[in-house]
């Protein structure tokens, strides 16, 4: 994620208060508990001895990020870490005096920070934020929850007062983003549940009033498959349980549902689409635990129950299953999701195709990155051709049309010299822009790209496309994940690219693992490959094959 902005997770992570572990064998729920628990209390010792205990610092309570600058939420982020410890029965800090007092000296650093409409301010870019402090209200009211549960009246009490607090801003404050709607509506939620009052509820109807953003394709408006989809899902799942309104699960079945033909071999991901910071980001399904754990729970779903059972002690977390006591029940059996299907999504304009090891994104519109194609562990990161047209030749797909199961994705470009003015007047310095559509258009030139994608028994053939004026240099780019698996026979470095190369014939080959994709046949007419006004060459390995318009080239790529 960029540093305009973080969820409330990234504010955790940033501080160290969500380690991560190796993925580990599934188990009984007792199990989950005893290596979940386990690994909460080592966080807890090592938060201990990061949180600032200085009297004398402004910062007193809270810990600081890679960059020397302490968050607000992570206080409450400690608050919910250290309230889990001590309350959890079995935790080696059960009813710790120190541990109830840094939680204490946690919860005094948040409400120092408050604004006087009792919010936090994420110090990177949000001040005064209603929704930082829904996230950070995400954390403090589920430690609260979790202590009303234990019937432990001074760990509530020490939390309190920020929750009060916070509810007077949540029930007028505005938002930026469409989840943030969701997340105030869920920490209006939980403070509802332990302290009723009808303005909250008010407000929750206002935002629910507008609609759920969710498409025909069972995705939210922002489209964040490794990160806001989580957080919408949570949200959801909190509003449904709190307020007893079992509807509002249906986006997030519906979203559940989607994941299942968003995700690659090795269960990475599809985050091309994102409109956040997670596009092109790396993730695997396992964050949806909480949602898909829930939910196999609460519908018996066996689906859902495959991913919480393989996931949930790398993801699951100690305050949920204490807040969520149900989460410890027996799953259903589970069954893996199907890994054999052809799903064209219409709102989202992409086709997922999955044959097992064989996975393929086709980017069906406004996208450079039209193709990306799988084997195992082998990665074509995506497919794209340029041309050197007026600077403007990037292919980025703008029509698209399905014949049986042959996708053609069309792109027009019109290019024009200009006349002096008729009738002439004088053009100030900063005018040329705005007078320019006064100008007569004249040595009109065009060009046409166009790519077909063809799914095969073998992988896929692409054919690439460009005709109109003619000797325009074209290089197509085929971005590779990593240069390590690179075969590199036929393959000659491109000139001034770092880890490019020309494919001038035969075939190059991509290997991870047990599995490889090999695509050919190369051409390179000219060694032009970083045209001008294109895009930058992605990161990684990145293989060209180039020509001149009229350019027809025809791409096979074979999974194996």
């Amino acid at each position: 994620m960029d540093s305009s902005r973080r969820d409330w997770l990234a504010a955790w992570c940033a501080a160290g208060l969500l380690p991560q572990v190796a993925h580990t064998a599934e188990s009984s729920p007792t199990d989950l508990e005893a290596a979940v628990l386990k690994r909460h209390d080592a966080a807890v010792d090592s938060n201990l001895a990061k949180q600032n205990t200085d009297p004398a610092s402004e910062y007193r309570g809270a810990i600081p990020d890679a960059y020397g600058i302490h968050w607000p939420g992570t206080g409450t982020g400690l608050a919910n870490q250290f309230a889990v410890a001590f309350l959890h029965p079995k935790s080696k800090h059960h009813h710790s005096p120190q541990v109830f007092e840094r939680l204490k000296m946690a919860m005094d650093y948040v409400m120092r920070t408050l604004s006087p409409d009792g919010n936090i301010f994420h110090p990177q870019t949000n001040f005064n934020s209603p929704p930082d402090t829904a996230f950070a209200v995400l954390a403090a009211g589920e430690a609260a929850s979790i202590a009303r549960k234990h019937s432990n009246r001074e760990v509530e009490q020490a939390i309190k007062p920020f929750l009060d607090r916070a509810a007077g801003g949540l029930t007028k404050g505005g938002i930026h983003t469409p989840n943030h709607r969701w997340v105030l509506c869920s920490a209006l939620a939980i403070i509802n549940d332990l302290y009723p009052d009808p303005r909250f509820l008010k407000r929750i109807d206002q935002w629910l009033a507008e609609g759920i953003d969710i498409d025909d394709d069972g995705q939210y408006d922002e489209r964040s498959i490794i990160g806001y989809n989580i957080i919408v899902d949570r949200a959801f799942v909190t509003l449904a349980h709190k307020l007893k309104r079992p509807e509002l699960l249906d986006p997030v079945r519906k979203n559940l549902d989607a994941a299942f033909y968003l995700m690659h071999p090795g269960d990475e991901m599809v985050t091309e689409i994102s409109h956040r910071q997670d596009r092109n980001a790396r993730g695997n399904i396992g964050v949806y635990w909480f949602p898909m754990h829930y939910m196999a729970i609460h519908d018996r779903n066996p689906r859902y129950a495959w991913v919480a059972h393989k996931y949930a002690q790398q993801n699951a977390g100690l305050s949920a299953l204490m807040d969520y006591p149900e989460l410890l029940q027996p799953l259903p059996t589970p069954t893996e999701p199907s890994t054999n299907y052809h799903q064209d999504f219409k709102a989202l304009e992409i086709s997922r195709i999955r044959r097992g090891h064989k996975s393929a994104t086709l980017m069906l519109r406004g996208d450079s990155r039209f193709l990306q194609i799988r084997s195992g562990s082998a990665v074509v990161e995506a497919v794209r051709f340029a041309s050197a047209f007026f600077g403007r030749g990037q292919f980025i797909p703008r029509q698209w049309g399905r014949d049986g199961d042959t996708y053609t994705l069309r792109q027009s470009l019109s290019a024009p010299y200009y006349q002096p003015l008729d009738p002439p007047h004088r053009v100030k310095a900063g005018e040329w822009g705005e007078v320019r559509g006064e100008r007569q258009r004249t040595e009109m030139n065009y060009l046409e790209q166009w790519a077909t994608i063809t799914e095969t028994e073998k992988g896929f053939s692409v054919s690439m496309h460009a005709t109109g004026a003619v000797k325009v240099p074209v290089a197509i780019e085929v971005a590779v994940r990593g240069t390590d698996g690179l075969q590199l026979d036929g393959l000659v470095r491109a000139p001034d690219v770092t880890n490019g190369f020309l494919l001038a014939s035969g075939q190059a080959v991509v290997k991870a693992g047990d599995r490889q994709i090999r695509f050919g046949p190369g051409r390179a007419l000219h060694q032009y490959t970083q045209i001008r006004g294109a895009e930058a060459k992605m990161p990684g390995g990145c293989i060209y094959i180039t020509g001149y318009t009229p350019f027809h080239h025809t791409l096979e790529f074979e999974c194996l």
